[in-house]
């Protein structure tokens, strides 16, 4: 179905959005759904007429999706979908470590009873997902995220989510092996106890082994 041509409607006090950023959206959902795998080329030409813009957009959309590393921009040969490496994962795992492990402490020490009350209830949601894996995996996300909006700091926040949209390009998730989705949740349990007792050194570590944890799981092929 072609994009509409023209913006959608501002909401009152905000800005018209632009044709670009619907472009990238869809573009965006697009590689998450492997419906453009990792290393593929895009064809600017192709996709322009199947979203039915001139190209002057999706040119636009694709500068958005290489400065949140989705795409790769190559000299005379064009846009690519970013492929991870090892090294790659490696190192996301490591940055989504420290962010989100000082996230925890933070937490730990001064969210709110209505805060960890909402922690809660996502986690009792993921303990339900279990037997889905992608039902699962949205919920982590939002388990994760919720937890980083309770700790504050709107910069770490920022960087953790362009951060994990990247690792939505990584073919070897952790989730995806077998017997990892019941241990990611064993170590959220244990995250969800620290949070809640306001062990703040506990649920700063237990956060750091979760993502350890991952990382060896996803180099367990």
């Amino acid at each position: 179905m072609p994009v509409a041509a023209t913006a959608a409607p501002a909401r009152q006090g905000l800005a018209p959005r632009a044709l670009y950023q619907d472009v990238a959206d869809r573009l965006r959902q697009q590689i998450f759904d492997r419906e453009l795998e990792p290393g593929s080329w895009i064809d600017e030409q192709k996709l322009a007429a199947a979203y039915g813009i001139s190209r002057t957009p999706l040119r636009e959309a694709l500068k958005v999706l290489a400065v949140e590393g989705l795409v790769t921009m190559k000299v005379r040969r064009g846009a690519y979908v970013t492929e991870m490496s090892r090294d790659d994962v490696a190192q996301v795992y490591h940055l989504l470590a420290l962010l989100e492990s000082d996230a925890a402490g933070e937490v730990a020490r001064r969210a709110t009873d209505a805060q960890l009350a909402e922690l809660r209830a996502l986690h009792e949601r993921l303990e339900k997902q279990i037997r889905n894996r992608d039902a699962f995996f949205a919920a982590n996300e939002q388990f994760h995220m919720k937890l980083l909006e309770a700790a504050g700091n709107r910069w770490r926040r920022q960087i953790v989510a362009d951060l994990r949209k990247v690792m939505k390009l990584n073919r070897h998730h952790s989730l995806f092996k077998q017997g990892r989705i019941g241990r990611s949740l064993q170590e959220h349990r244990e995250l969800m106890a620290a949070l809640e007792s306001r062990d703040a050194r506990a649920a700063a570590r237990l956060m750091r082994l979760h993502f350890d944890n991952g990382l060896e799981a996803t180099a367990a092929d």
